[in-house]
């Protein structure tokens, strides 16, 4: 029988925030780091992007998100990013003979039915009437979740539709501890209810489904530890590092380690492949420095956070274990991407995946039965600003000369060329990781080599072997200087 797959994804979950990744970490997280101690651990994995709505559509699709979004996330009831078009791994695996469930944060844009009308800030919606574009479309059968945790509306979806009709506007503050906009909300909605919610949802489809003859595949999305940081009480204060967001990551591990329980105790165990990641570097909205002082850090010895072009925007924890299939206690030290999963799980299930899906998928199956040599001979990755980032073997350049997230202190790389500054940064990640010592001028034939390979994936619509595809942007600005590349319309 085929392995049952479970993609847990949490939401700003930093690389040294998990305890088996961080030697010196203050947050203990135990599940994850059974998940590690039985299976695989990787330690250069990383997302697609340093931001949410782009990581998540390359987990799903096996594409990198800046073929058809410059940059930025989906907004408050945005449309779906994902075409009808555009094949799923759900979409595949219902293909090949599997149960296909997701619960938790969608986040990639749904057809919510507006009325062409607006309440002074966000457009009026039909609540009684089901949305489109959302995972029932996207190859799920199942949903059970919310589409973002801190925006409207504030209620759970099952199916299609939402569970009661949200109206009004919400009760909670405006803060980093509650949510970021008002909006429509069904009575008695509770913040701190989302989490245990859906792990309950998703540990009683695992039991369910195990009785069943067929394989199953949930994409769990996490909504923590990502704002609000709606702690429940018994893990308030449970890190000892006066933090909430400290108290989260606990939290959440607290919510693996339920569904870790749920394979034990259905049986399931034995034939499940469980893979738990971030989707990005932890936000610096969570009181990074307070806990730095600490002696926690979020990013480990990595630069940045969420949103940037440095590693700790998009370096994140990546375990997986297949018992009978993957070693226990193994590291592997080379790069992969969250892009990986669909190309992954199609040759696990004998896919042959066509030439216009998963462009960007590497399989690393390879490695799941013992590869130790490098598999991914490039990766690329994009700040929250639409700033690249591409990275082969040890070599790091960056297209702009800071983060790349626009924030205070930003500027464009041909701002940094016309004051005389560098634009670009270019970096050895075995010998500074923390991208503190830029070479970009003592190597220039690295970086334009680099550059050019960039600019050759973007040109084929692809980074993986086959035929080339159209992007879905009408160009692609890949350094900020030169004219963005323009492609056909497909």
């Amino acid at each position: 029988m085929k392995p049952n797959i479970i993609f847990i994804l949490a939401d700003d979950m930093g690389y040294g925030d998990v305890s088996c990744l961080n030697p010196n970490g203050k947050i203990p997280t135990p599940n994850i780091d059974r998940i590690a101690k039985e299976g695989i651990k990787f330690t250069d994995a990383h997302s697609s992007s340093a931001i949410c709505s782009p990581s998540r559509y390359s987990v799903l699709t096996g594409r990198y998100c800046w073929r058809k979004m410059e940059r930025g996330i989906v907004g408050v009831y945005g449309d779906p990013i994902i075409p009808p078009t555009r094949m799923t791994v759900a979409n595949m695996l219902k293909a090949q003979g599997y149960d296909t469930a997701c619960f938790g944060k969608w986040h990639l844009g749904m057809g919510w039915n507006k009325t062409g009308e607006t309440d002074g800030k966000l457009p009026i919606i039909d609540f009684e009437k089901p949305v489109t574009g959302g995972p029932m479309s996207n190859g799920f059968d199942e949903y059970f979740g919310v589409d973002v945790p801190n925006w409207p509306p504030y209620c759970y979806l099952e199916g299609s539709r939402t569970i009661g009709i949200p109206y009004g506007t919400s009760p909670f503050g405006i803060s980093n501890e509650e949510i970021s906009i008002q909006g429509p909300c069904v009575d008695g909605w509770k913040l701190e209810n989302i989490l245990p919610d859906i792990t309950g949802r998703a540990c009683e489809y695992i039991h369910r489904k195990t009785k069943e003859d067929r394989p199953f595949f949930i994409y769990f999305p996490l909504t923590s530890p990502h704002t609000p940081l709606a702690v429940n009480d018994h893990w308030k204060g449970k890190s000892g590092l006066d933090n909430l967001y400290a108290d989260f990551v606990m939290e959440t591990d607290a919510m693996i380690g339920r569904v870790l329980a749920a394979l034990d105790e259905s049986g399931a165990a034995g034939n499940t492949l469980i893979m738990f990641a971030s989707d990005n570097g932890c936000a610096p909205c969570v009181g990074i420095p307070e806990l730095e002082a600490q002696g926690h850090f979020p990013s480990y010895i990595y630069r940045g956070r969420k949103f940037d072009a440095w590693d700790g925007g998009h370096r994140i924890p990546f375990v997986l274990r297949w018992p009978g299939t993957a070693d226990a206690w193994r590291e592997y030290p080379h790069l992969v991407s969250l892009a990986d999963f669909f190309a992954t799980a199609a040759e696990i299930t004998g896919h042959e995946t066509e030439d216009d899906a998963a462009e960007d998928s590497v399989s690393f199956l390879p490695i799941i039965k013992g590869r130790e040599q490098p598999l991914r001979e490039y990766l690329v990755s994009h700040s929250s600003n639409g700033r690249f980032a591409v990275r082969r073997g040890k070599w790091k350049l960056i297209l702009c000369p800071g983060s790349g997230s626009g924030g205070a202190g930003d500027i464009s790389p041909r701002e940094a060329a016309e004051r005389s500054e560098l634009p670009f940064q270019l970096y050895d990640m075995e010998t500074g990781p923390n991208e503190r010592s830029n070479i970009y001028l003592q190597h220039p034939e690295i970086a334009a080599e680099l550059r050019a390979e960039l600019e050759r994936i973007a040109g084929a619509g692809r980074s993986t072997p086959g035929k080339p595809q159209p992007n879905d942007l009408k160009s692609i600005d890949i350094d900020g200087i030169a004219e963005p590349i323009a492609f056909c319309e497909a």
